[in-house]
């Protein structure tokens, strides 16, 4: 099989993020942390992916400064990975496609997962690009305007 070519140095900021995070064992390792999981045992069962593609996404999300790795908070001789705050920033990504999937994935009344705010207990609301004066934003407002060099 081929090597991808890279999208590290493309000057599109979705092509890098993509480039970094776009197949769905990444995301979904991401996902997994963003909901407490840390040791590999439980990404492996929560996902249910080869043990071999897991240590080779998670080297990666560590290597990429998503993800890092420490002592067991437990004191046993295992290690977990815990988001950075890079990682962390990852969380309204997960949420925009949590919310997209919601709205067009599922059948009306089909039972699936939801976001609930820990505080009120209440759905996490959609979440919409708005422009500066907080007005919701669509597509045909807003264009991608590429930046020269200086």
């Amino acid at each position: 099989m081929a090597k991808r070519k890279s999208l590290q140095h493309d000057d599109c900021p979705v092509a890098r993020a993509v480039d970094l995070v776009g197949d769905r064992w990444s995301m979904l390792i991401v996902r997994d942390a963003l909901d407490g999981i840390r040791r590999f045992g439980d990404f492996q069962r929560n996902l249910g992916v080869a043990r071999n593609i897991l240590s080779d996404r998670l080297s990666a999300l560590v290597d990429d400064g998503l993800l890092a790795i420490q002592p067991a908070s437990d004191g046993s001789a295992y290690q977990e990975y815990v988001l950075t705050a890079k990682g962390e920033s990852l969380f309204p990504a997960i949420v925009a496609l949590r919310q997209w999937g919601e709205r067009h994935l599922f059948a009306p009344g089909e039972a699936h997962s939801e976001l609930i705010e820990t505080a009120s207990g209440k759905r996490v609301a959609a979440m919409q690009p708005r422009d500066h004066d907080g007005k919701i934003l669509k597509p045909s407002h807003a264009v991608v305007k590429k930046l020269v060099e200086k």
